[in-house]
């Protein structure tokens, strides 16, 4: 493998970055440098990515035929190192990276031909359904019910940790449409359409304090008679373990971990510098040095494991085990940065409130950005748990690749 990029690469990471500094909005920049989560508001995540999808831009791991870039694995890589460089948020993934893959696979026509493009113009966000209260990493488990009436089915039950749910037009569902036979053959995977009737949500607050309406990114949605066509089901009927789990390789290996981890990576650096420690700048403690060396090298690490991930994706294969591994190790380096941030800031990090929001006007205590910190460590306390925990990845890879 050849680690440094070639005058081609090159050239094409320039027009890259010349592109994003010219087109990216100072406000979406400044309300993704500040949020807890890299989420930001529906205005702001619409505003950037109708800008994306104007350019062609927005879907670079699509296939050409859907509306794709056509772009190596290399130019994914660069596109979203220089995303993560220019303060992007994060893109909607459950509309892009999950939804649209299983409806080119799976999907009817008249499915392709309604969601894609509205995906691909950014014209509908989509939100996704598979937990349940117990029914977290035990997914089978799941009971919300839909009953088939006719042409449409009426769907009672309750989804929980679903992010964005409440700015969301569409949401993707795992539902019981049988309790017949093994747990895994009686569900169905439905596309629901937010504004239907019988449908609530109600917010969930994190402990990184954020209490302010609508800026919150997770929800609880109740479903109460709810009617749902026919022809909005994905495949069969009772077979949507089978798609519910290839849409979960593209959430596990979904996000590019290694361009936000390096952007944090470089961000602590510059933190390390500002912070004294015994009259010098911590970034001189040997100790501390030693940890930053070990950090950067699982992340050189999770960088070579992520190039594999799209070079899989060329072909328009499924990310298979990979995605595990990516998922896995990006997040739990993830947390690793938000730790040792933590612990460069010291006391700085402790007085934050839900006042201290990316818009409040208050005067951070300890320097810019230092009342960033804590609440994003709590918000990071997730990440290893949702798409399927740490603990369920070592288990799936362990079986699939070590034969365990």
């Amino acid at each position: 493998m050849d680690l440094a990029f070639n005058k081609e690469e090159l050239a094409f990471q320039k027009e890259v970055r010349d592109w994003i500094t010219a087109n990216m909005p100072p406000e979406v920049a400044e309300e993704s440098r500040r949020s807890r989560t890299s989420h930001v508001s529906k205005e702001r995540l619409l505003q950037w990515q109708k800008k994306l999808a104007g350019k062609g831009w927005l879907c670079p791991n699509w296939p050409q035929e859907f509306g794709g870039t056509g772009w190596n694995s290399t130019q994914k890589f660069i596109f979203e190192m220089e995303m993560a460089r220019a303060d992007s948020p994060y893109l909607s993934s459950f509309s892009i990276k999950m939804v649209a893959p299983v409806l080119m696979k799976y999907g009817s026509e008249a499915q392709k031909k309604r969601f894609l493009p509205k995906i691909a113009a950014a014209e509908e966000l989509w939100c996704q359904g598979y937990s349940e209260p117990g029914s977290g990493s035990d997914l089978a488990s799941l009971r919300t019910k839909a009953e088939r009436q006719g042409d449409h089915y009426i769907v009672n039950g309750q989804k929980i940790w679903t992010t964005n749910a409440h700015f969301a037009d569409w949401i993707f569902c795992l539902v019981r449409t049988s309790n017949e036979g093994k747990r895994q053959e009686g569900i169905s995977f439905l596309l629901i359409d937010m504004k239907s009737p019988g449908i609530r949500i109600d917010p969930i607050y994190l402990v990184d304090g954020t209490r302010t309406p609508m800026r919150h990114e997770v929800n609880q949605v109740f479903f109460t008679d709810v009617k749902v066509p026919v022809e909005n089901r994905v495949g069969e009927e009772n077979k949507g373990w089978t798609y519910a789990k290839y849409l979960l390789e593209f959430e596990r290996g979904g996000q590019a971990h290694g361009p936000r981890l390096r952007k944090a990576f470089r961000h602590l650096q510059t933190l390390s510098k500002s912070q004294m420690d015994e009259g010098e700048p911590l970034s001189l403690d040997p100790q501390w040095r030693e940890k930053m060396a070990a950090l950067e090298m699982e992340i050189d690490a999770i960088e070579m494991n992520e190039l594999m991930f799209y070079s899989s994706l060329k072909t328009g294969d499924a990310p298979g085990n990979m995605a595990s591994i990516v998922k896995m190790r990006g997040t739990e380096v993830g947390q690793k940065i938000t730790e040792l941030a933590v612990e460069a800031v010291g006391w700085y990090g402790v007085p934050f409130t839900e006042l201290r929001n990316y818009d409040s006007n208050i005067v951070p205590v300890g320097g810019e950005y230092v009342d960033d910190v804590a609440p994003r460590y709590f918000n990071n306390r997730k990440t290893t748990i949702y798409g399927g925990s740490s603990e369920v990845q070592r288990n799936v890879l362990a079986k699939a690749m070590l034969g365990l």
